[in-house]
């Protein structure tokens, strides 16, 4: 997985090794000149070392990590198909093994509290592939799943995976009627009122919420409740005249209509749920690009009737197992021999996200603008661009399409934040044909300014999809399952808008308006995407700074103080993923490392604190911490699928940020193209 690096970078860092060398900054005593050289020698190394990541194509992509749910629930879909594979479950269980913490339990990010549905999918996917209950890792798990309440205890998604085996009573799950496909757009909770990725996932759980299918249980799982004589015990009922009350009344009424739905209805339902997920599948087997999706489609039409060898679910297999990272030296695990393989399930892919920014990371670190390595990017992100409507259309109708997408297939939701990012990436780029560029990002400008909100802000993926009644659904219980403005998203679609100058534009002017609006008391934004204070400042500093806000606005000011007040004692900065939940304890606080350490750089330099002493210790970290590859070791989980519910490890985070960092603090900021040229 490596291209040869074409032309040298040493002369590609001729802008950043000179820009600076009459600055009289110092960094621990050391010398001025010293100092300089020794940053300039940790961006050459970090070039190199992204320049080598390369794919012959065009494209990066680093393992994108999650959570060994996304494992578990492989080997459960196979046992419920009937597809085992010896080698692929001693693999999967190999990995789900080496991530068990040492009190049995599984967490859902590095360094976090064991999870309890994770850890009962993780123990039922272990039992699976062979692992006797009385075992010591066996037996530590199920006693903590007990303690914390038993299987009666864990999410809605782990009791639906469990009654398809007969685990569980579906009597005893939220009700989802597939009859909800021909609600209109204007009623409440229509399948357009649920983000993207919750509706990929509800509209095939509608089938199998329909069929309600039990596959013969290979084995017991009393050892996970509490009370097996009891195995599930009713949830008592919320006052009626809460919102939660109200929707378990209706989810009640819900289960009674199943019973009596008129079949031709009930019909006519599975098969317009049917045509939905075939009409969305993509051209890589794909839907959405993601893993859950995938899943309960695969699912929903091999229970109508769709064989194992028919098309769409052929080419559906084979998509998922495109998804899987395997590894040949394998990993720390109780009970396996050194070198055994291991297998991880990456719940997406993210070729376009870490191709836009490592070659923003590689333009701002001094590369030529024609490198052939960054014009051959540039030629991969624009075949990427998506030139037909998807179900973002279904808000406006008439609206031209033009954005990107996250993965590699996935032209039904292409998302705004890539979109806004590849435009930045594009205008760092020398490419052979400027015009076909300047038509590729005035397509992208006219579907982002097309898919603003109505308050000012941008979502990821759909106009104004703020309804809050989704979230109270018994059924949702993990994670958002709604696409309101973020201040991550809005804030790069303000830097791009900026950037391709569209500063006084009305509608950017919208956009300032709103991020201003949205600082916290602390000087922080919050982070959707990225974990999670750090990440929504260190996006928002650099739009205001493009946007022409000046130095000394107040929330610029209130936002470096909180940064400077945050960092830690090391000089780097760090966030838990408990900031998700609690603010007052871990906003801004966690374990140092390069992205975070490196978002919180690119703010301030933004914000004009090159020579301040926050971003100088920072630059030390940095430097310090680097391996000698070029690279940085990066264990913590720093991005963001559901805040608090579903984290993730960006692989390549660790290396494009901290060089975007380093770059723009030799080269004194972005490395962006002038307009027009």
């Amino acid at each position: 997985m490596t291209a040869t690096t074409e032309g040298s970078t040493e002369s590609g860092l001729a802008r950043v090794t000179t820009a600076n060398n009459t600055s009289t900054s110092t960094s621990a005593a050391v010398p001025a000149q010293e100092w300089e050289d020794s940053v300039v020698r940790t961006v050459e190394r970090a070039t190199d070392h992204l320049l080598s990541l390369q794919e012959p194509a065009g494209w990066w992509k680093g393992d994108l990590e999650t959570n060994v749910s996304m494992e578990a629930e492989d080997l459960l879909l196979r046992q419920f198909l009937g597809i085992q594979d010896p080698e692929v479950t001693a693999a999967t269980a190999s990995h789900i093994r080496s991530r068990q913490e040492t009190d049995g339990t599984w967490p859902t990010f590095y360094g976090g509290p064991g999870e309890l549905s994770t850890t009962i999918e993780a123990y039922v996917a272990l039992r699976l592939a062979g692992d006797d209950p009385d075992a010591p890792h066996m037996a530590r798990a199920s006693a903590w799943v007990r303690e914390q309440g038993g299987i009666a205890a864990a999410r809605v998604f782990t009791r639906i995976w469990l009654a398809l085996f007969g685990w569980w009573k579906w009597d005893d799950l939220p009700d989802l009627p597939p009859e909800m496909l021909f609600l209109p757009k204007w009623f409440p909770l229509n399948i357009y009122d649920f983000g993207c990725w919750a509706r990929q996932t509800i509209v095939p759980l509608t089938i199998v919420s329909a069929k309600r299918p039990v596959r013969p249980a290979p084995f017991a799982l009393d050892e996970l409740h509490t009370d097996p004589r009891r195995p599930n015990p009713p949830r008592p009922l919320a006052p009626a005249a809460s919102w939660d009350g109200v929707f378990q009344r209706l989810d009640k009424a819900l289960h009674r209509y199943h019973k009596l739905a008129p079949r031709g209805l009930r019909r006519a339902a599975m098969r317009s749920a049917a045509r939905w997920i075939i009409e969305r599948q993509e051209n890589d087997g794909s839907w959405g690009g993601i893993q859950p999706p995938a899943v309960y489609s695969l699912i929903a039409l091999h229970l109508l009737g769709y064989g194992l060898d028919h098309p769409v679910l052929r080419s559906g297999l084979a998509s998922l197992d495109r998804f899987a990272v395997w590894h040949d030296d394998g990993l720390p695990a109780s009970d396996d021999p050194p070198g055994a393989p291991t297998r991880m399930i990456e719940a997406c892919q993210s070729p376009v996200w870490d191709t836009c920014l490592a070659t923003i990371a590689l333009a701002d670190a001094g590369v030529p603008a024609d490198h052939p390595q960054l014009v051959q990017a540039a030629e991969w992100m624009l075949a990427e661009q998506i030139d037909r409507p998807g179900d973002w259309s279904v808000q406006r109708p008439h609206l031209a399409s033009g954005g990107w997408a996250f993965e590699f297939e996935n032209d039904n939701y292409p998302d705004i934040d890539d979109t806004a990012e590849v435009v930045l990436a594009l205008r760092r780029v020398k490419h052979p044909d400027p015009q076909r560029v300047e038509a590729a990002v005035r397509r992208a400008v006219g579907w982002l300014f097309g898919v603003q909100s109505r308050g000012g802000g941008w979502g990821a993926f759909d106009v104004d999809n703020t309804s809050r009644l989704p979230n109270r659904l018994p059924f949702c219980d993990f994670g958002e399952v709604i696409d309101p403005p973020s201040a991550d998203v809005t804030a790069h679609v303000v830097e791009m808008l900026a950037g391709v100058g569209h500063t006084h534009d009305p509608r950017t002017r919208r956009g300032i308006a709103w991020l201003l609006a949205e600082q916290e008391p602390c000087g922080a934004w919050f982070g959707r995407w990225g974990t999670n204070y750090v990440y929504g400042t260190g996006s928002v500093l650099p739009a205001l700074a493009a946007a022409g806000i000046p130095r000394s606005h107040p929330a610029v000011r209130r936002a470096v103080r909180w940064l400077e007040g945050v960092q830690n004692d090391d000089g780097g900065w760090g966030e838990d993923q408990r900031s998700y939940q609690d603010k007052e304890q871990w906003a801004g606080r966690g374990a140092s490392t390069a992205s975070q350490t490196a978002w919180a750089l690119m703010a301030l330099l933004a914000a004009g604190e090159r020579d301040g002493e926050a971003v100088r210790r920072g630059v030390r970290w940095l430097a310090a911490t680097q391996r000698e590859d070029g690279s940085w070791d990066e264990p913590y989980f720093t991005g963001t699928g559901f805040p608090w519910d579903f984290s993730i490890n960006y692989h390549l985070y660790r290396q494009v940020f901290p060089l975007t960092a380093l770059g723009r603090y030799l080269g004194g900021g972005p490395a962006v193209a002038p307009v027009g040229a």
